[in-house]
């Protein structure tokens, strides 16, 4: 499918794009790409690993692009006047969106799944990948996220795994709309809930999405899957939750600081399952990830085992540390849905939470700017705090009449304390000035692979402080 084709990947460094790049060249094309990121000398590991395994890197200026016969693969988005976009209309290359791209390799899988839903996508995805890998399918997995189960010295960008077996399994994305070009043999609906678009245009994509695959499983406790289900025929759906008449049901739920145990029931039988990961919705993920599973397959004893040992995903509550009695946490909480779950998952255990959030553009606060205040609001209590600087902004036209401090407006008005400090890093400072023994320090936000460094360096300074104030003693 891509053997002999020459693909120019303007923004290789993007989580949607590397974890594809790597897919494409196992399959036996030429990649190269270039990324703004490089250009301003942020993510070098990143990019020298890619370098490392072959791919040509290129300043963001067209030069990585001299021949008509490579296809450039860019965001719809992007405008003509980028150099690499204008460069390929020169030159006369073929341009396709990276969800173009995926879908192709995708759709020409002889079995397939995809994970679609608001929220939980990429560990679905994991946990899927992950049991297919144990149950000996060899899938080739393509994920927003770096799957720790796969991570290691020699791939610690494993947001990808290429595979020998016929599977493929692989995150769909609503957000641009481009769900609509995969057809699943199994299509995973975790949920549905307000994100980059209204519910009528979600409805829209979802219904579609489900209906064109064999097998549809769903979220029996979602209102809003349970109505886009009620058309179809029963024999090709399964349904997980914890409410009564799910197919896959969680009971007996005992939820730990780093994980959790509950029974699974399916008919009258009933299955002990431990997860690694933390919160109650992970706990539906994993009901999901089996489901899907065994729809394609895998007996249900075996995809039982394999989900306790599944370690989880970068940035999805994703442990940095504890220092002083003090536990940073990165997480990749950005809409309602995401952070709701993340802060339930942390009020479920006695101590205060500071909650840190960037948000992912100007656009999503429009968007769901006053959802979002109303879930810092209503999850967290009295002594919690919540700070945020501006969005993240790496150049482009966008209107920026919305920004953090709305937000942060609106958490005030509601009884909470929020504060708004526009710079990054004086947020780190104040959040190590607040943190005490107890606290849980969580680093929120999306599309920015430098949140990653700035938890880092906030549980660093909480280091420094610990043994400053030891020395002093």
């Amino acid at each position: 499918m891509s053997e002999d084709k020459s693909y120019y990947f303007c923004g290789i460094g993007g989580s949607g794009m590397l974890p594809l790049a790597m897919i494409v060249k196992a399959a036996g094309a030429r990649v190269a790409g270039s990324d703004r990121a490089l250009d301003q000398g942020r993510l070098a590991d990143k990019f020298q690993w890619l370098n490392d395994r072959g791919i040509d890197l290129f300043q963001q200026d067209g030069s990585g692009l001299v021949d008509g016969r490579q296809i450039l693969i860019a965001s719809a988005a992007i405008e003509e006047t980028v150099p690499d976009v204008a460069r390929a209309i020169a030159l006369g290359c073929k341009r396709m969106t990276r969800a173009e791209l995926l879908a192709e390799h995708f759709n020409g899988a002889p079995r397939s799944i995809a994970v679609g839903g608001t929220s939980g996508k990429s560990t679905v995805t994991g946990m899927i990948g992950w049991i297919l890998t144990e149950a000996g399918r060899d899938p080739t997995i393509m994920n927003g996220a770096v799957m720790k189960n796969f991570a290691d010295a020699d791939a610690p960008f494993a947001s990808s795994r290429v595979g020998a077996g016929e599977m493929m399994v692989s995150e769909v994305d609503e957000s641009d709309g481009s769900i609509a070009l995969f057809n699943p043999e199994i299509a995973v609906l975790n949920n549905v809930s307000l994100d980059h678009k209204s519910l009528a245009e979600l409805r829209i994509l979802f219904g579609d999405f489900i209906s064109k695959s064999d097998h549809a499983i769903w979220n029996h406790d979602d209102t809003e899957s349970v109505a886009l289900v009620d058309s179809l025929d029963p024999v090709k759906t399964s349904s997980f939750g914890f409410s009564g008449g799910a197919d896959y049901r969680a009971l007996n739920v005992e939820e730990k600081a780093l994980g959790s145990s509950f029974t699974l029931h399916r008919g009258e039988a009933g299955f002990p399952v431990l997860l690694q990961v933390p919160g109650r919705h992970n706990i539906a993920n994993a009901l999901a990830a089996i489901a899907a599973s065994c729809a394609i397959g895998v007996p249900i004893e075996l995809a039982i085992s394999a989900i306790g040992s599944f370690r989880g995903l970068a940035r999805r509550f994703d442990i940095v540390g504890t220092a002083n009695g003090i536990t940073v946490i990165d997480d990749f909480g950005h809409n309602p849905d995401k952070i709701a779950a993340t802060l339930q998952t942390l009020k479920s255990f006695p101590g205060r939470v500071i909650a840190f959030f960037q948000p992912h553009g100007f656009g999503p606060i429009k968007k769901m700017g006053s959802e979002l205040a109303v879930v810092f609001s209503e999850s967290l209590g009295k002594e919690d705090r919540v700070i945020l600087c501006d969005p993240v902004y790496f150049g482009g036209t966008v209107d920026r009449s919305h920004g953090s401090d709305s937000i942060v407006d609106a958490i005030v008005a509601a009884g909470g304390k929020a504060e708004h400090i526009a710079v990054r890093e004086q947020c780190g400072d104040r959040i190590r000035k607040l943190a005490r023994p107890g606290d849980r320090i969580v680093i929120m936000g999306a599309r920015d692979d430098t949140l990653r460094g700035f938890a880092e360096s906030v549980l660093a300074s909480i280091v420094r402080d610990h043994a400053g104030e030891q020395a002093a003693e």
